[in-house]
């Protein structure tokens, strides 16, 4: 595996990868969702190319970008073992530069949801993963469908500026008892993780009331707040909306996605049902 710390380097280890490559873009701190990526990329690509940067840019005044994980070593063993071809570790200068041209989401869908609740937060995604899909130049990215409004704003912005990559969604990942795995998880107490698993509880609820013929999404909802407004401390939404993110009355299969952001503790925590 090539570790690359330079754009020089990673541009020269790119150069020597013939045939298809597919690219696992992360923050660091790899747990077993990184690594569905990874497996997925590697089944469906000659090479595999990994980055971690914990992005400044995606971070809002009083978020938690000086605290969030970072997992150096454990992480680049992670991908040697998991038969990564190229690790990209940049450091913060060799992405960003002073009065650089920016990226910015779409008024409307990137400033709902998420982005009603941490404005300008997708900003910073969209700009620092253009960059990286700039210089992986992958055939394919893989994204987790856990970060719904992210991966729908990526698959947009390519879409948009004509980038030559195929961006591939995938499933989310649980650990045994439901709780969507995220690399923020490390800051949950044993007390607060109980009682995250109120989000996964009141979306598999959800789940079942639809298999079963319930279609209102605002039955639907208001069971899903009935679970989460006695666990989380703070519920900042439930909602119910097409694959546009255009809010919804009737379950349409196929075709909604089920949101819910809450902070348990100091941490905050966002998960999903697609159906």
């Amino acid at each position: 595996m090539i570790v690359a710390r330079s754009n020089e380097t990673l541009k020269k280890a790119r150069e020597e990868l013939a045939g298809s490559v597919g690219f696992v873009p992360t923050m660091g701190a790899l747990h077993e969702g990184h690594l569905s990526l990874i497996r997925r990329a590697k089944e469906e690509n000659d090479h595999v190319i990994v980055s971690i940067f914990v992005n400044p840019t995606q971070f809002l005044p009083g978020e938690d970008l000086e605290k969030y994980p970072r997992k150096e070593e454990a992480d680049r063993k992670i991908c040697e073992l998991a038969g990564v071809d190229l690790l990209y570790m940049p450091t913060t200068d060799q992405l960003y530069h002073e009065d650089e041209l920016l990226i910015s989401a779409p008024k409307i869908g990137g400033y709902i949801l998420e982005g009603a609740k941490r404005p300008g937060h997708f900003d910073g995604v969209l700009q620092v993963v253009m960059k990286l899909l700039n210089l992986t130049r992958p055939t394919r990215a893989y994204f987790g469908k856990k970060d719904a409004q992210q991966l729908a704003l990526i698959s947009r912005m390519v879409r948009d500026y004509f980038l030559p990559t195929e961006i591939v969604g995938c499933e989310i990942v649980r650990d045994p008892e439901g709780l969507a795995l995220s690399s923020r998880n490390l800051y949950l107490s044993p007390e607060e993780r109980q009682r995250a698993l109120a989000l996964s509880r009141a979306l598999k609820r959800a789940g079942k009331m639809i298999q079963s013929g319930e279609r209102d999404t605002g039955r639907i909802m208001a069971m899903m707040r009935g679970i989460l407004e006695p666990e989380v401390d703070a519920l900042e939404y439930v909602a119910i909306v097409d694959r546009d993110f255009q809010p919804i009355e009737r379950i349409v299969e196929g075709g909604s996605i089920l949101l819910v952001a809450a902070r348990v503790g100091s941490t905050r925590l966002i998960d999903n049902l697609w159906v």
